[in-house]
């Protein structure tokens, strides 16, 4: 088991190395002049270029890239251009609304997504099974700020039942959450439905039918069980996609997660915020993966990690 931990861990290392260097290129690229938002249009050419020298742009891409992979082995992921402010700052004062919300979110998902697609498995090939996997594909195709906006009407303006946007309370995490959770439940209920009938066709199944064992207490305690192994993969990725923040919801909602600090760094190519945010992602997404990969033997002892 550690050896397999400390595999995965430098193999992260790397695809998070790859992961810099392909953001830092994209960037470096950009047509979009960082100085020239943050010098404003009427600067004079001489304040544009002591600008570019003050903040190292005005060096080859290698030497840019050195410095910046050698301040981040020391866990500095450098300085916002606009804020003035240490990018690990305003990450760090960003991840507990992201955090609240990807669990919820996440949370919604399974609850939904998972109890969806039971039913549709057991009532295969029925017209319940036919609306709720047509219902799925409704919601994973729906765009984001239509299911926000739509919810916000019903449930915010109509009947008043919900703030309309802002953070500190529950009533603010709960149309949020709604909404990725019936964005993403789709794909949960279409995996869950798919692994739900290879396990029910499984040799175990007929056995334990043959023992007797009731319906409800079969498929509670053996086939949900041995399906599930699939979605706690999706759980891994869906992990760091919440960890990098959904842009669409967050701005709809009003919600001050990491999301809203990277479209607002986009927005002013402030690259240091960018990178920061880019990074935290893929290490979500790694650390998740990795997790997924630690948390299925538990489930499955049949699984071995080597």
């Amino acid at each position: 088991m550690l050896a397999y931990i400390l595999r995965r861990l430098a193999l992260s290392a790397l695809i998070l190395l790859g992961v810099s260097f392909i953001t830092f290129v994209l960037l470096y690229v950009l047509p979009a002049d960082p100085v020239r938002q943050i010098a404003g249009r009427s600067a004079t050419p001489e304040t544009v270029a002591s600008i570019r020298r003050q903040l190292g742009l005005d060096q080859p891409f290698v030497v840019q890239y050195g410095h910046y992979l050698w301040n981040l082995l020391q866990g500095d992921l450098g300085r916002s251009y606009l804020q003035k402010t240490e990018v690990a700052a305003l990450i760090t004062s960003r991840l507990p609304a992201t955090l609240l919300l990807m669990l919820a979110a996440i949370t919604c998902e399974l609850v939904i997504g998972l109890t969806l697609g039971v039913i549709a498995a057991l009532y295969r090939g029925r017209a319940l099974d036919n609306v709720l996997m047509l219902s799925s594909f409704v919601t994973v195709s729906a765009p984001q700020f239509v299911v926000a906006l739509l919810l916000l009407y019903v449930f915010a303006v109509k009947l008043g039942w919900f703030p309309i946007g802002g953070y500190g309370t529950f009533a603010h995490l709960v149309l949020p959450a709604l909404t990725l959770g019936i964005l993403g439940s789709g794909w949960y209920a279409r995996i869950m439905r798919s692994s739900m009938l290879d396990v029910l066709r499984a040799d175990f199944i007929r056995t334990a039918r043959a023992k007797g064992l009731g319906r409800g207490r079969i498929i509670l305690g053996h086939a949900i069980p041995n399906a599930i192994l699939p979605v706690i993969a999706m759980i891994g990725i869906d992990i760091g996609i919440f960890m990098s923040g959904i842009v669409v919801v967050e701005s709809v909602f009003g919600w001050p997660g990491i999301g809203q600090l990277a479209w607002q760094a986009i927005q002013r190519v402030d690259i240091p915020i960018i990178m920061g945010v880019t990074l935290v992602s893929a290490f979500a997404i790694v650390i998740g993966n990795l997790l997924a990969d630690l948390i299925s033997p538990l489930i499955d002892p049949r699984i071995k990690l080597r």
